[in-house]
């Protein structure tokens, strides 16, 4: 799948976005790397709300209002990413996992429409990834590293014409 990076200054803005915009079908939070990797909270969201307070103490992630895991933010190093999982149909009907690196517009009419998003980042040695059925909306915020590493914000999904646009504005390429 690939990833598109978002600036960490705009995480919960992104987060708020997402909660509010789109539909969330799953949370997933477990421990990272050699920590191991049993989750610690494995939740189908079908039916249910999934929302989040941020204060003092640090991050509540909570579901029908109740709260269901905290991040104390003692060790927040990176921001969000968005991982789009997109199928290729294939001749047996399975469809084949598109693997993409870093760097690929978003909306590439070559490639397939994603069938769910990934919004994903570590806490305090825990790796927290929320599912959304389709695609989570993106658009172009600024440049991490010229002229490849690009850096990336949500945007509602009544807005992505005028992203899009905008975004060809700054790439410097033409409608065709």
């Amino acid at each position: 799948m690939e990833q598109y990076w978002m600036p960490k200054r705009l995480d919960f803005k992104n987060l708020r976005l997402c909660l509010d915009n789109y539909q969330a079908e799953s949370l997933r939070i477990r421990l990272v790397g050699s920590m191991g990797g049993t989750p610690k909270s494995n939740e189908n969201l079908r039916g249910r709300t999934l929302d989040f307070k941020k204060g003092k103490t640090g991050l509540s992630i909570l579901i029908d209002s109740g709260e269901v895991f905290h991040f104390p933010l003692k060790d927040y190093q990176k921001g969000f990413s968005l991982a789009y999982e997109r199928i290729e149909p294939t001749d047996d009907g399975i469809g084949r996992v598109v693997m993409l690196s870093q760097g690929i517009d978003p909306y590439n009419q070559n490639l397939p429409e994603p069938k769910r998003s990934f919004l994903r980042t570590v806490l305090d040695h825990y790796l927290m990834e929320i599912g959304f059925e389709g695609r989570v909306n993106l658009k172009f915020h600024s440049w991490w590293q010229k002229p490849h590493w690009k850096y990336w914000a949500v945007e509602k999904p009544d807005n992505i014409r005028e992203a899009i646009a905008k975004q060809k504005i700054e790439y410097g390429e033409e409608d065709s």
